[in-house]
């Protein structure tokens, strides 16, 4: 039996080189299109542009990020970690460049003197536009607030974590 007849050759070399051709074709598309989305998560010190109604002192807050490809969660917290509030649970997507948040927040977490003698979270809505890998701008709306909240953000620095060694 002869099997390195000419048809045995041809057919070998057609589907070898489709295969070839397929691959390039796949690497070249997933380069030029699939890329990664930027890396946001992390600790970010919120400025916002105005005061909020009804409240005489504000607190400082950070927006604390952590994400897994295009989904993130976020706690809304302040910045002094003496605060009595419960931290605010926020779920979100990035997308274009945006970041959409959605979630419940204390109304402590806002304002210091909060007179409020509920304690029921209020439901908040977050937009965030990347303006670099450190830098973020937006606008919330929380119910019970009448107008949009606007603020910009920096990115906090963070020490670098011991890493722990594990035997088995």
């Amino acid at each position: 039996m002869n099997h390195l007849n000419v048809k045995s050759l041809t057919f070998y070399g057609v589907a070898i080189g489709s295969v070839l051709l397929l691959f390039k074709t796949v690497t070249a598309y997933g380069e030029s299109n699939l890329k990664a989305p930027p890396v946001v998560d992390g600790r970010y010190l919120l400025t916002l542009a105005t005061k909020l109604p009804s409240c005489e002192t504000a607190n400082s807050l950070v927006l604390n990020m952590q994400q897994s490809g295009i989904y993130l969660n976020a706690s809304l917290v302040p910045v002094n970690p003496n605060a009595e509030a419960e931290q605010a649970s926020l779920t979100g997507i990035l997308k274009n460049q945006q970041i959409s948040f959605s979630g419940k927040v204390d109304p402590k977490i806002l304002c210091l003197d909060s007179n409020s003698q509920t304690n029921s979270s209020q439901a908040i809505a977050m937009q965030i536009q990347l303006i670099d890998q450190d830098k973020i701008t937006g606008q919330f709306t929380v119910n019970g607030i009448p107008q949009t909240l606007r603020f910009t953000a920096a990115k906090q620095s963070t020490p670098e974590k011991s890493q722990k060694v594990n035997s088995h």
